[in-house]
């Protein structure tokens, strides 16, 4: 006899007869002992017993959806507790014992016909092997976090629940498929049945139904017999690394697993052959004319139940995809800035041809058509406002700024706003006057100015004319805009030489890293002159002049009233200087090696520092390594364990003090921007110190643990982009808009004195400001709406300049067009500035519900007001915000968001000072990592492309740990890191190609780079490595991560933003929990306001 359950009646057969009870007793299937081949893997046990120690181990799965009153992963039973989370525990008992208790368990219990299931329900016959992706009995493992149950209407009590809908496909496009998907689930449309009790062993019969319900194969996933651990006996004879065995990360099977990595591995693939295995047609049933072939002991679904239909992770929105798409369309043909629709993604590479509107590169808004009234903005939750890099590079393809001297007299402006002349401006009567784009109001044009216009109304000369055809130009600034006679910049470096300092390689690492970036590559920027300082307990300077020999030190032991001792030679000329900056800096090490003081006093140095570049500007750069608790600006240790992960937490993101915010101000006053690079090995405070940084303009930097070896190309390559890019100083930042629009608020690392002018004391090609704006007025649909950024600068060279930059964008009524022309990216940007901004005052928990509940609101108005004849049980995403739950929960798993109190606290306040910081471009390198297979190559990738002139890389991979193969090897780029992760079954052949040893327990992991070998391979994977490296932050060392043996696995598994994580969800479980928040907001409301589930 088989252990098959009977076959479904024919179509059109009469049923069988029912009992009186309306459960029809299963018929007991003779025993027999089942026989396996050898690679063939058992079936799972009943739920209810163990799973058996000697048949390896099942990864956690990818949280399904299903209908209210299914127990989903993670979700508590309808009307019940959640269950405890259980842990992998070995049994004796052999696996055909528990099949046994199984078939005695179920002998009572009534089953339901095969022929009265709807087709999606229905077991398949044979499929693909199964995978992480399959759903297995959730209380077999650990829960990561609880889920929110979804809400039930007071009047669904009182209801029969209707009859299984199968999905209805209402959407098109490259989101059908998802939709399809999410409209089987009918999640929050199922009606309650009456409240009764399930019959004996349903809920065991449910389980055992999802245990065998299968779901298509990952993409990238090897196929069977490649991918999959190759099949054993028992424990004993497991090869090394395999989960089930003994080994560094994994525990045995005697014993509780403690970490899995990235808690969805891929499982073992069972033997062709199989009743498990899965053929590669699908989980759709064939058919054939004949009763179809189930799986054996396939439970069914109890009568009260509707079937669970699961989401394809695979079709879910991906970065992956959307990137290549958007780099399709613009790669290969110049992007003209006139279109006023779509914009390139930050991170496509394109090339922008300037014909009125700023290139995106400068100026990004997060929504490319403007509400006419804020009630229309209101509709939609959108997030109004635009982040401004005024000094971004340019691409290598795109035509320089124009620079225009308009003399004494200065750019022609408008009257009464001071609007700078631009193409968007209208000449009016015979070009006599002009109409400002922003106010409306008329101006006469000066006579040296004026030109006739032709038919259309437009001068003559505006070809000859850039300010009147560019979006974006550049003016030289007359005297009415510079205070003091503007000189070259200057950068200071000042160099912590304690105790601490010294022994952990900072010192000497620091010294190289200040020569590498004045003497190789690009080096200063034109005009600048440097200086140097070391302290301790007390204050050193040195005399660099090119008329010296070597350099000359001198001492200030009074920090109490510090002063610059060095009235010439302190700020030099690198090159001049060079025989004299070059012996110094070898030497700086040697010179401190015997310090014992272990007391920097910091606030002396920028007291100093400031009165060193009076009247100049220029730049401080601080290397900091612990604590100043001495001397003016001195600190005191508060980190309080006992605040951690709770609501006064957000005190220790304050300043202790004001000193420190105080002398920020004074340097921008003076026109000087500060860079902190802090190497912590204890508590800092950061809250404090970085605000150096943070009011001046400048940027933070952390080496946490720093190590020499580990950490110092980083260092030196982070310094060298800082000291190389575009650098101005003094610079003040407008932004004016069409009357109607007004800005509400600025974000980032700036001071302002007052509500219009953003102060900076430097500004480099990587600054970043947002603005959030706000309506003050109705806009005229009929018309553009205009913005306006103004920088007023001084240059490197000492050049006083204003690059304005100009755009125009459609204004609309239309809400459609609200969500169809947003853009993500900008608004992801945004709302992450303000998060960190409010992190000041409010707690994390609140920040975190209300990025879920913005999120939520977001796609519950599109549903709404653009997809309201769709099906309620689908779930809508809008195309140009379909990423915004992926990057909304990739910002709630950060280190500056998160909760928990595992994230020490100098630690937060970094990450809060990078996404206060951050471009769009590097926000979204910080929200999603790359992940590039490079163990199986193809012809070209990892080579030069000869018309772009950049390496090609290979196919991307999702950031999920079921979409890593077993025996591949992939290198992981994300803020500062590479991360090199080797296969537990990747080929011996690579390992000697790339790393030069011939297995994988060879490799050395303390080694942070790859090595340089003579071999195709080697080279290739280099080349890739380094080409995700220059949208980042410098060069990343390189960190080994070998599967199941090394515990720097476990940070890589953090960093893979889709998998269950952090104390977060998974993608997969995120995106139901928003469906099921949207059905509660669209549903009718009875019975008053129903509660909304909580994130944290």
């Amino acid at each position: 006899m088989s252990n098959f359950p009977p076959p479904p009646p024919q179509m059109g057969a009469p049923r069988p007869p029912m009992p009186a009870n309306g459960y029809q007793q299963p018929q007991q299937p003779q025993q027999q002992q089942q026989q396996f081949a050898p690679g063939q893997r058992p079936p799972p046990p009943p739920p209810g017993t163990q799973p058996a120690g000697s048949q390896g181990w099942r990864p956690p799965v990818s949280a399904g959806a299903g209908a209210i009153g299914v127990q989903q992963p993670g979700f508590p039973p309808q009307g019940g507790a959640p269950q405890a989370p259980s842990q992998y525990r070995p049994v004796s008992q052999p696996q055909s014992q528990p099949l046994q208790q199984q078939k005695q368990q179920h002998s009572h219990q009534q089953q339901q016909p095969q022929g009265m299931l709807p087709p999606q329900a229905r077991p398949p016959m044979s499929g693909p092997p199964m995978n992480a992706g399959a759903t297995l009995p959730p209380q077999q493992y650990p829960q990561q976090m609880q889920y929110p149950q979804p809400m039930q209407h007071p009047h669904q009590a009182q209801q029969q629940r209707p009859a299984y809908m199968p999905p209805q496909s209402q959407a098109s496009g490259a989101m059908s498929s998802l939709t399809q998907q999410m409209g089987g689930m009918n999640i929050g449309q199922q009606q309650q049945p009456p409240a009764q009790s399930p019959p004996p062993g349903a809920q065991k019969q449910q389980r055992t139904r999802r245990a065998y319900v299968s779901a298509s194969p990952a993409p990238n996933a090897a196929p069977a017999g490649a991918s999959g651990y190759p099949p054993v006996n028992n424990a004993a004879q497991q090869p090394q690394g395999y989960p089930g065995a003994a080994q560094t990360g994994y525990p045995s099977v005697g014993g509780p697993q403690t970490f899995v990595p990235g808690a969805q591995a891929p499982a073992p693939a069972p033997a062709p052959g199989s009743p498990y295995a899965r053929s590669p047609g699908g989980t759709q049933m064939q058919a054939t004319g004949q009763h179809a072939q189930y799986p054996q002991q396939m439970a069914q679904p109890a009568p009260f139940e509707p079937p669970k239909p699961r989401i394809d992770p695979n079709q879910l929105p991906t970065p992956i995809a959307v990137h290549a798409h958007d780099q399709e369309l613009y790669g290969s043909q110049p992007y003209s800035t006139a279109t006023k629709t779509f914009v390139p993604i930050a991170c496509t590479e394109y090339t922008a041809i300037d014909e009125g509107n700023s290139n995106p590169r400068f100026v990004r808004l997060t929504m490319n058509n403007i509400p006419k009234n804020a009630e229309l903005l209101k509709a939609t939750h959108l997030p109004l406002g635009m982040v401004v890099q005024p000094l971004a590079d340019l691409a290598a393809t795109e035509e320089p700024i124009k620079l225009i001297d308009f003399g004494e007299e200065g750019p022609i402006r408008c009257l009464r706003c001071k609007t700078y002349i631009n193409p968007h401006m209208t000449f009016i009567n015979g070009g006599k006057n002009f109409v400002c784009n922003m106010c409306r109001h008329e101006n006469d044009v000066p006579e040296d100015y004026f030109c006739n216009l032709d038919m259309v109304g437009r001068r003559l000369d505006r070809e000859m004319r850039p300010e009147l055809r560019c979006g974006t130009v550049e003016f030289v600034a007359t005297k009415d805009f510079i205070a003091r006679n503007p000189v070259a910049a200057s950068f200071v470096f000042a160099v912590d030489v304690t105790w601490n300092a010294v022994q952990s390689g900072m010192v000497a690492q620091a010294a190289a890293a200040i020569k590498a970036a004045l003497y190789d590559g690009a080096g200063l920027p034109a005009g600048a002159k440097v200086g140097i300082i070391t302290y301790d307990r007390s204050v050193h300077f040195y005399s660099l002049s090119a008329q010296l020999e070597q350099a000359q030190m001198m001492v200030v032991p009074d920090i109490l009233d510090v002063f610059v001792p060095i009235h010439e030679g302190f700020v030099v000329d690198a090159n001049e200087s060079r025989h004299v900056i070059e012996p110094l800096l070898d030497s700086l090490a040697t010179m401190f090696a015997s310090n014992h003081t272990a007391e920097p006093v910091l606030g002396a140095v920028v007291q100093v520092a400031h009165e060193a570049l009076r009247g100049r500007g220029g730049k401080l750069f601080v290397f900091q390594s612990a604590l100043p608790t001495f001397g003016p600006g001195s600190l005191k240790q508060r980190d309080d364990a006992k605040l951690h992960n709770t609501d006064k937490e957000k005190t220790l993101y304050e300043a202790q003090d004001a000193f420190y915010r105080d002398w920020a101000v004074k340097l921008v006053e003076e026109g000087v921007c500060c860079s902190m690079y802090m190497f912590p090995a204890a508590y800092m405070d950061a809250a404090t110190l970085s605000q150096l940084a943070t009011v001046t303009g400048g940027e933070v930097y952390s080496y946490s643990a720093f190590e020499g070896a580990r950490d110092g190309r980083r260092l030196m390559a982070d310094l060298r982009a800082d000291v190389g890019r575009t650098y101005g100083s003094n610079a003040v930042l407008r932004i004016r808009t069409s009357d109607g629009l007004a800005v509400d608020e600025h974000y980032g690392n700036l001071f302002m004195r007052n509500h219009v002018d953003v102060e900076l004391g430097g500004v480099t090609s990587d600054t970043a400001v947002g603005a959030m704006l706000r309506h003050d007025g109705k806009l005229d649909e009929t018309q553009d709406v205009y913005f306006q950024v103004a920088l007023l600068y001084t240059t490197s060279d000492g050049q006083r300049r204003i690059r304005v930059h100009n755009l125009a964008v459609p204004c609309t009524t239309l809400i459609g067009n609200l969500f169809k022309f947003s853009d993500v990216d900008t608004s992801m940007n945004l709302v992450a500035k303000v998060a960190v901004a409010e992190a000041q005052h409010t707690p994390l928990r609140s920040i975190r519900e209300k990025l879920t509940d913005q999120c939520v609101q977001i796609h519950t108005a599109y549903r709404r007001n653009c997809a309201t004849h769709s099906s309620p049980a689908q779930l809508i995403l809008s195309e140009s915000y379909k990423l915004s739950p992926l990057y909304t929960l990739a910002l709630l798993k950060s280190a500056a968001i998160r909760g928990g109190a595992d994230v020490p606290i100098d630690q937060r306040i970094y990450h809060m000072c990078l996404l206060r910081q951050f471009s769009v471009r590097k926000s979204l390198d910080y929200l999603y990592p790359t992940i590039a297979g490079v163990h199986a190559l193809a012809e070209g990738e990892g080579e030069v492309d000869a018309a772009s002139g950049k390496v090609v890389l290979p196919p991307l991979v999702r950031a999920s740990y079921p979409m890593l193969d077993p025996t591949g090897a992939y290198i992981l780029a994300s803020a500062g890191s590479l991360t090199l992760w080797l296969g537990r079954q990747v080929s011996a052949q690579f390992l000697q190609d790339v790393l030069g040893v011939a297995s994988i327990d060879a490799v050395d992991t303390s080694v942070h780079s790859l090595p340089d070998l003579q071999t195709t391979l080697s080279r290739r994977v280099r080349a890739i490595a380094d080409r995700l490296v220059p949208a980042r932050s410098g060069y990343a060392y390189v960190q080994i991560a070998r599967q199941g043996m090394d515990r720097a696995e476990v940070p890589f598994a953090m960093m893979l933003v889709e998998d269950r994580n952090n104390d977060n969800m998974s993608y997969v479980d995120f995106l139901c929990a928003i469906h099921r928040q949207i059905q509660i907001e669209t549903r009718p409301k009875e019975g008053g306001q129903e509660p909304k589930w909580s994130y944290n």
